[in-house]
């Protein structure tokens, strides 16, 4: 028996939106970025693109596009920030950041998941804001630090200190990624959460 929410496996759709926000993360990266400090890691618009990603579709999808994003970079797609790409971008200080990205996603979206089964109305943006900064720091921003202390041969303080830097743009651009997240899933309350049906209603035809 199917349980609420859950999907057994991916179809078309899933797959179309694998791809869909795979490209809008990269696109996220064309936006101009603006520099912060002399180590060379940008404040851009990509860390909304990936809570928007986990947000909408769920850890697995989200995990999956974030990650193909991240793969194509790395393979040498010129798609991460500042028109980089290659596995030289493992060796500079963006490098925790960029790793984190899907498994901030893929965080994310599993407390979406929780939070659009449980909650309504104001609540919901509420719980959905604290689920995108709890991915931003536990997994970006720790993540990221880390990149710092072992590429830019920063000591934790001094790698903690250059991270705050980015928590109000997060700040900003997390209410963005719930404000585009609850349109999409007023829209489609299909997209992530599939409701159960009664017991009397038959399966429609594959």
């Amino acid at each position: 028996m199917d349980r609420p929410g859950r999907r057994r496996r991916w179809n078309a759709t899933d797959l179309g939106l694998i791809a869909v926000f795979a490209a809008l993360v990269a696109v996220s990266a064309v936006v101009p970025a603006i520099p912060v400090g002399a180590l060379g890691v940008p404040i851009t618009v990509q860390t909304l693109a990936v809570m928007l990603t986990g947000l909408a579709l769920g850890p697995g999808r989200a995990f999956a596009a974030v990650g193909l994003y991240v793969l194509l970079g790395l393979a040498g797609l010129p798609i991460f920030s500042n028109g980089r790409g290659g596995l030289g971008v493992l060796a500079g200080p963006s490098a925790g950041y960029i790793l984190a990205f899907p498994i901030a996603a893929a965080a994310v979206g599993w407390l979406a998941a929780v939070v659009l089964r449980r909650t309504t109305g104001k609540v919901r943006a509420l719980a959905l804001f604290a689920a995108a900064m709890a991915g931003s720091i536990v997994f970006v921003h720790s993540l990221g630090i880390l990149g710092l202390m072992v590429n830019a041969r920063l000591d934790l303080s001094k790698a903690f200190l250059a991270d705050l830097a980015f928590y109000p743009g997060d700040v900003i651009k997390n209410i963005l990624a719930v404000s585009v997240a609850l349109a999409l899933h007023k829209a489609f309350p299909d997209l992530l959460v599939r409701r159960a049906r009664p017991a009397d209603e038959p399966t429609p035809p594959a």
